[in-house]
């Protein structure tokens, strides 16, 4: 088992909370990391179909052979049972007396939000970060292979093919969560749709666009992204609120959360095609922001990742969190520094007065490279950026 950066986070939320529950897309090791942090805890899947007609039929009865405490996997297959855990947590808060793991964010934290507010601690495992891999000597030591490869557990963990392992991947949660969620009879359609979300990754969202192209209307479109989101297959990144008396474009940006997932999608089939094809650079920021994303979650604080553009064109591809003194980043998929990877960094110190010291940029090289207008840092090694910035 490859250690996750969030188990630290996970046993010092523990031993504050009486309830904790961990939410993250399938196949991102939530089952494994919960069950080898809480090894003395009953594991209990409400997958299991008898299971979760027990669940459901008599709740008090199955709850009370677990009062001690228990870990319940795919807990939003049963979300009525949070309101029966309510009244034993009330009874007996002990700290980290219920585990619970769902694979889909909103149906779960609505749930949560309705019957344990204050009570329980939340967090948010995704799949593996690259320091991840580097500490356990699993890494790509090319760029184009990691992206291609993605970085989900069971690809590294089992040694699978990246492409066939997608292309089940994307079926199950199509077949399973999609269909169980939207109850979508035009599932090629959806699927479709999901393929156009590809094609837009690092771009502001127009879902009015999205929509047409796929031939269902805006408020479908929107429908079916939320979605996408609740199953943690994309991440809506905001424009920040400074102004600076600018114009702003007021519109977020679409990120898939995985790139891996993201080039199966684009149907690019190699490193090798990945590394001339023109969506190179959106797969680059893609995977650069899903890194910011994840330390952030790792470390239990909010995600607090934004990008500031007025509608002269100016732009900073990622501010990341501390209020109104946020961290810019530029992100180029070059492996060559060139002055115009300063143009944003540039433009945003003068208006905001900040530290020419503060600002980074990662890029596609390997060399780290100390410059008056930022730091540039390699994409091998954004761990010192993430140690630093967030």
């Amino acid at each position: 088992m490859i250690p996750r950066a969030l188990s630290g986070t996970l046993e010092a939320v523990s031993r504050q909370y009486p309830v904790v529950a961990v939410t993250g897309p399938r196949q991102s090791g939530k089952t494994t990391l919960v069950r080898s942090q809480f090894p003395d805890h009953t594991y209990i899947t409400l997958e299991d179909p008898d299971t979760r007609a027990f669940a459901r039929s008599d709740p008090r009865r199955f709850l009370a052979l677990h009062e001690a405490g228990a870990v319940f996997d795919e807990v939003q297959q049963v979300p009525e049972l949070l309101s029966y855990l309510q009244g034993m947590i009330d009874d007996e808060p002990a700290p980290g007396r219920f585990i619970l793991a769902g694979s889909s964010n909103l149906l779960l934290l609505d749930s949560i939000g309705q019957t344990l507010a204050g009570r329980v601690g939340l967090l948010t495992l995704l799949p593996f970060s690259l320091g991840e891999l580097q500490r356990a000597g699993a890494a790509p030591t090319s760029l184009d292979d990691l992206l291609h490869r993605g970085l989900y557990p069971p690809i590294y963990d089992r040694g699978l093919e990246a492409a066939r392992w997608y292309a089940g991947y994307v079926a199950t949660f199509v077949e399973r969560d999609v269909r169980r969620i939207l109850n979508v009879n035009d599932l090629e359609r959806f699927q479709l749709f999901l393929r156009l979300c590809a094609g837009r990754s690092g771009q502001l969202l127009n879902l009015s666009a999205l929509g047409n192209d796929c031939g269902v209307t805006h408020n479908t479109a929107r429908s079916w992204l939320s979605v996408l989101e609740t199953l943690y297959v994309v991440y809506r990144v905001p424009p920040h609120h400074l102004n600076f008396r600018k114009r702003l474009v007021k519109t977020p940006k679409l990120y898939f959360v995985d790139p891996g997932l993201l080039t199966y999608l684009l149907e690019i089939d190699s490193p090798r095609a990945l590394a001339t094809h023109a969506a190179r650079g959106a797969v680059f920021e893609t995977w650069v922001v899903s890194e910011l994303l994840k330390a952030r979650l790792n470390r239990g604080l909010p995600p607090r990742l934004h990008f500031w553009r007025d509608h002269m064109g100016h732009e900073v591809d990622v501010l990341v969190g501390r209020g109104d003194l946020p961290v810019p980043v530029e992100i180029k998929a070059g492996a060559t520094v060139v002055p115009d990877y300063f143009k944003g960094l540039d433009f945003w110190n003068r208006l905001s007065g900040a530290d020419p010291e503060r600002g980074w940029v990662v890029y596609g090289g390997e060399d780290d490279q100390p410059r008056a207008r930022g730091r540039v840092i390699g994409w091998n090694r954004i761990q010192a950026l993430l140690d630093r910035s967030i």
